[in-house]
C-alpha cells in the first residue's frame, strides 16, 4: 500500500541526530520491509517549544495551507497514486499534526498515528491550541500504535468508536556483526582514554541539551558523588549546546568525554562497557537504553515514561524513582558490587532486545494492523 508519512516534531530527513529522528527512520524502514511504498508527505515542523500564543495560530494556518496543497496535488493525479493511509509519528501538544487529519478526511483514507500523547493538564494553558489539535488528531485516528505505554491512559478515552489502540514495543534494526579485524576492543579504548581495564566501566550516551537531558546528566553526577568507592570510570558519549554545563557537572569525577560518535564507533563503546547508566528524566523511552540492551549491557535507569518497557526491573537492569539521586546511586551500587549479576542481566537484556524489540517484529505488527484498517 502507499503510505503518506509525516513526523511533525522532527522530519526523518533532519540533519540533526536525535532519538526522535531515529525512530521516524526506523518506522519507515519497518513499513518498507513489509513491502509498502512510503512517501514523506511533508517536512513541516509544527513544534512550538515555548507556548507562544501568537506563533501557534500561524503554525496552524501554515499546516492548513500545506494540507490543501497536498490535497490538490493528490486529486490532480490518478487515484492509484493517492496514499492508502496517512501515518503520523509523534504528535503531542508542542508538535500537533495540523496536516494529516485534514488530508485523510478529504481523501477518505484512514488516519493512523504512532506515539501520540495527550496531556489534560495543558488544557487552558499556553499550549491550548496545540493541546486541542493533538486531541482532535487522536480522535480522528482509526488506529494508534502506542510505543510509550505511559501515554495510554490519556489517549484511550479520546478514541472514536471502532478505533483501535495497539501497543508496540520500541525497536531497532539488527546490530551489526563485529568484524574482529577492525573491532575497537576494550583494551584499545583503555589505551585511548587511560582507563584501567579491570575497573567497572559505566557508559552514558545522550545529546547535551539544556532541557531534560541536562537534568539527567546533573542527576547522574549527583548520584555518582554518593558512591563510596572509586573502582569505576564513567564514559560519556555525546555532544551538544549544553556541553560546557555537562562537563562542569562531572568536574572531579574523572569522567571521560568521548564526544559525538558515529553509530559504528558507538557500538564499540557499548560492547566494551559494563553498565549503562541514564536517569532518563522525562524520557519517552530512551533509544540508547535499547541500544545498550542489544549490546548485552545491563542498565541502571530512572523509571520515567516508557523506560520500563525497555528495562525490565530486576531482570535486564535496575530502575530507580525518576529524579531520585540517592535511589539511583543505591541501584548502581548493587551492580557495581556484583559482576555475576551484571553478566546475568546483560545476557537477559540482549535476549529480550532480540526477541521483543527487533525490526522484523515491528514490521510484521505494522503490516498486520494497517491491513485491518485499509480496505
Amino acid at each position: 500500500m502507499n503510505v503518506a508519512f509525516y513526523a511533525p516534531l522532527k522530519p526523518p530527513t533532519s540533519p540533526v541526530p536525535s532519538g526522535d529522528r531515529r525512530v521516524g527512520r526506523l518506522l519507515i524502514a519497518a513499513l518498507e520491509q513489509a513491502g509498502h511504498t512510503v512517501e514523506l508527505a511533508s517536512v513541516f515542523r509544527s513544534r512550538e517549544p515555548g507556548g507562544a500564543a501568537a506563533r501557534q495560530p500561524r503554525l496552524a494556518a501554515t499546516g492548513k495551507r500545506l494540507a490543501e496543497r497536498l490535497i490538490r496535488r493528490y486529486r490532480a493525479g490518478p487515484k492509484s497514486a493517492w496514499p492508502d493511509v496517512w501515518f503520523t509519528y509523534h504528535l503531542y501538544y508542542k508538535a500537533p499534526d495540523w496536516i494529516g487529519p485534514m488530508v485523510a478526511r478529504e481523501l477518505d483514507i484512514p488516519y493512523v498515528a504512532a506515539e501520540a500523547s495527550f496531556a489534560p493538564k495543558r488544557a487552558g494553558g499556553p499550549w491550548q491550541l496545540g493541546h486541542q489539535a493533538a486531541g482532535d488528531a487522536i480522535s480522528a485516528a482509526s488506529l494508534i500504535f502506542g510505543i510509550n505505554s505511559a501515554n495510554a491512559p490519556c489517549v484511550l478515552p479520546l478514541l472514536r468508536a471502532g478505533a483501535r489502540y495497539v501497543p508496540m514495543q520500541p525497536f531497532l534494526e539488527a546490530a551489526p556483526v563485529p568484524d574482529p579485524a577492525s573491532e575497537t576492543t576494550r583494551r584499545d579504548l583503555a589505551r585511548e582514554w587511560n582507563l584501567d581495564e579491570g575497573s567497572v566501566w559505566l557508559l552514558a550516551v545522550a545529546m547535551m541539551r539544556d532541557d531534560a537531558k541536562l537534568k539527567s546528566f546533573s542527576l547522574l553526577a549527583e548520584a555518582l558523588s554518593q558512591l563510596p568507592g572509586r573502582d569505576w570510570r564513567l564514559l560519556i558519549v555525546g555532544d551538544g549546546p549544553a556541553a560546557a554545563q555537562v562537563h562542569d557537572a562531572f568536574n572531579g569525577t574523572g569522567a571521560v568525554f568521548a564526544g559525538r560518535k558515529s553509530a559504528a564507533e558507538l557500538a564499540h563503546y557499548y560492547r566494551a562497557a559494563d553498565i549503562f547508566v541514564w536517569p532518563a528524566i522525562n524520557e519517552a523511552y530512551g533509544m540508547a537504553l535499547l541500544e545498550a540492551a542489544q549490546a548485552g549491557l545491563p542498565s541502571v535507569a530512572g523509571d520515567s515514561g516508557g523506560v520500563g518497557d525497555i528495562v525490565a526491573h530486576g531482570e535486564t537492569g535496575l530502575l530507580a524513582k525518576s529524579g531520585d539521586a540517592p535511589e539511583f546511586a543505591a541501584a548502581l551500587q548493587i551492580l557495581l558490587d556484583d559482576a555475576g549479576l551484571r553478566a546475568k542481566m546483560g545476557e537477559a537484556a540482549k535476549l529480550r532486545a532480540v526477541r521483543e524489540h527487533g525490526l522484523d517484529a515491528a514490521s510484521r505488527l505494522l503490516d498486520e494492523e494497517l491491513r485491518k484498517v485499509v480496505g
